[in-house]
This record gives C-alpha cells, sequence and structure tokens, in this order.
C-alpha cells in the first residue's frame, strides 16, 4: 500500500511534465495552432457562398456545418500527437519514464486538445455571428462542441496511437478516426439545433457526456497500447 501511495504523486508529476512539455512545444511553433483556427474560419466562410445570403437557410444549417468545420479542424494535427517523438526517439524515452502508457498517452491527447480544439471555441463566437445565430445560443454551442471536441481528441488520440509507424498513416488516420466521430457530429448537432426548433438539447447534451465518459477512460488505454507497441 506505501509503495502504490508514493508512486501515484510521482505519475502525477510526470503526467504534468509530459503535459507541460507538450504546451511548450505548442507554443514554440504555434503555426499548427494557426494553422487549425484559420482552416476552421475560412472552411466554414465558404459554405455561406455556396449555399446563398438567405438567412434562414444559413441559420437552419449553421449547427451542423460548424460541427463539420470543427471535426476536420481537429483532423489536421492529430497526425503531430505522436510522431514526432517517435521520429527523435523522444517517446522511447518517455515510454520508460515511469508513467504508464495509458497515461502519457491521456496527457499527450489532453495538450492536443487544449492546443487545437479549445481556439476552436473562441473561433466559433465570430461565426455564430457569421451565420446569424443568436447571442443566447452561444453557451448551448460552446458546451456542446467542448465536449464534442474532447470526443473527436480522445478518437484521434486513439487513432494517431494505433496507426503510428504505419505506411501512409497520414492516408489511414482520417479512414480510422471519421468514422468512429459521426456519432458525435451527429448528436452534437441534434443538441445545437434543438432550439432552433423548439425542442429542448438534452438528448444531445446526454449523449455527448455519455460519449466522453465512456472514451475517457477507454481511448488512452487503446492509445497506450498503441504507443507500447509502437516502441517495439
Amino acid at each position: 500500500m506505501t509503495g502504490r501511495s508514493q508512486s501515484k504523486p510521482r505519475e502525477l508529476a510526470l503526467f504534468g511534465h509530459v503535459l507541460r512539455r507538450d504546451l511548450l512545444m505548442a507554443r514554440r511553433f504555434g503555426g499548427d495552432t494557426l494553422a487549425g483556427v484559420l482552416f476552421f474560419v475560412l472552411c466554414a466562410s465558404l459554405f455561406p457562398l455556396a449555399l446563398g445570403p438567405s438567412p434562414a437557410l444559413l441559420a437552419k444549417t449553421a449547427p451542423g456545418l460548424i460541427w463539420v468545420c470543427a471535426l476536420l479542424a481537429s483532423l489536421l494535427s492529430l497526425e503531430k500527437i505522436f510522431q514526432p517523438d517517435l521520429e527523435d526517439g523522444a517517446l522511447d524515452q518517455l515510454m520508460l519514464s515511469g508513467l504508464s502508457p495509458a497515461a502519457l498517452a491521456l496527457a499527450k491527447i489532453t495538450a492536443h486538445w487544449l492546443c487545437s480544439a479549445l481556439p476552436l471555441l473562441a473561433a466559433a463566437l465570430p461565426l455564430l455571428l457569421m451565420f446569424g445565430l443568436p447571442l443566447k445560443s452561444a453557451p448551448l454551442l460552446l458546451g456542446s462542441l467542448a465536449l464534442g471536441t474532447m470526443g473527436f481528441s480522445l478518437l484521434g488520440g486513439m487513432g494517431a496511437a494505433i496507426a503510428l509507424g504505419a505506411r501512409f498513416s497520414s492516408v489511414l488516420l482520417p479512414m480510422l478516426v471519421l468514422p468512429l466521430c459521426t456519432p458525435l457530429l451527429i448528436f452534437g448537432t441534434i443538441a445545437c439545433s434543438a432550439p432552433l426548433q423548439g425542442l429542448s438539447p438534452t438528448t444531445g447534451l446526454e449523449f455527448l457526456g455519455a460519449f466522453f465518459c465512456a472514451a475517457l477512460p477507454l481511448c488512452p488505454l487503446l492509445a497506450g497500447i498503441g504507443l507500447r507497441e509502437a516502441c517495439r
């Protein structure tokens, strides 16, 4: 019991070290974060040009369009969660640090969400106005996107770890992750669209929360298995 109780603070310290390391790396190479935000905004900006200037049509389709753009933007940086560390040998050192593979995967996935998905929430506010949605829908949109992008990062991190080291991983990864993210996309859109139709968003939000609660322990565990196999 004493050994276990002493190992927990050490694991937490190692977890925090990996998280800070990845955040500092993302800050140093901030172009990836900026590229994701610009892609999100530009991709969403194309839809009004294609659909036309009808305010009613834009407001009706806005939740689904924003969610699709958020999903696509989240995919851009998935390959960089583990691949650079594998190429320069840092991943082998991290695996030998004493931190469990699942905890290591969770730390890097958390850093990915903070650096790539969290800025998308701020960028979603101007899109809200561009599509003509009422400002009172902002808390629901941002809250559902927060849960959804957490799920995207967990599923994407799991997929990135499984595809790590594989040939044509940049092609394999989206094919692996996109089908898994489809339920999040559907229920996230339902949650955001419900108030526009006079319905309650509870069902969509409950699914997003349940999905996150299930993915939080399972995805890092499977990602850790993928990391262990990639480092053999």
